[in-house]
């Protein structure tokens, strides 16, 4: 059976590698691959792979929205999250949008061949770092700071806190402004930023953005 798989990641050299990597299995073939969340969508639906690798950390739109956009035109899609976060609450929101599995990149590569491997067969993956850190997670009670939080919201949250405006991110999104506002007023109060600087903060904390060197301390 031949698998085909789209590459979503926005580094090529690290694309290459994931090609090199998975093609070394004869069933495996790249059928498309991208830098950018908005070509994924397109490219989704010209190919219709058996299954989207995919990285969070893309330009703009991320990942967590993209795979909001595949499920949402197809609900049967198999996506595969492959990223450099560790974190529990990362996985969460992949799987709450409609990723089937997450792999994180400091993994044996044998990881994440078993893992698109599975899910096309219908099965869901985690790796075994973010296994770990979801059931440590769910011992300690642990709660997150975008666990009230959709993953739209999410997204529009991260993408906030990256410096863009409401106007910035509707067509993005392909939302109206009005929309990102009324979204934007509902993050405040659902995280409890008492500002735009401190959503940026409290979005920092999350681990949803890296702050530059001149961000020393909340104003």
């Amino acid at each position: 059976m031949s698998i085909s798989i789209l590459l979503v990641d926005d580094h090529p050299v690290v694309r290459e590698g994931y090609r090199r990597l998975l093609e070394l299995h004869d069933e495996f073939r790249v059928c498309a691959e991208t830098d950018n969340a908005n070509d994924a969508y397109v490219l989704y639906k010209k190919h219709r792979p058996s299954i989207v690798v995919m990285d969070l950390g893309l330009p703009g739109v991320g990942g967590i929205e993209a795979v909001r956009r595949i499920r949402e035109w197809d609900k049967d899609a198999r996506l595969l999250i492959f990223s450099m976060h560790e974190g529990a609450a990362f996985a969460l929101k992949a799987f709450e949008a409609g990723a089937a599995g997450y792999v994180t990149k400091s993994s044996d590569p044998e990881q994440l061949t078993r893992a698109v491997a599975a899910i096309v067969r219908g099965g869901t993956f985690l790796s075994e770092d973010v296994a770990q850190a979801l059931a440590a997670d769910r011992l300690t009670g642990g709660k997150h700071l975008t666990e009230s939080l959709t993953p739209r919201e999410t997204e529009i949250l991260r993408l906030l806190a990256t410096g863009l405006t409401s106007d910035d991110i509707a067509p993005l999104l392909n939302l109206s402004q009005k929309t990102v506002r009324n979204h934007h007023y509902t993050i405040k109060a659902k995280i409890g930023a008492r500002s735009d600087a401190h959503l940026v903060w409290l979005a920092h904390a999350a681990g949803l953005v890296q702050l530059g060197p001149h961000h020393e301390q909340v104003p």
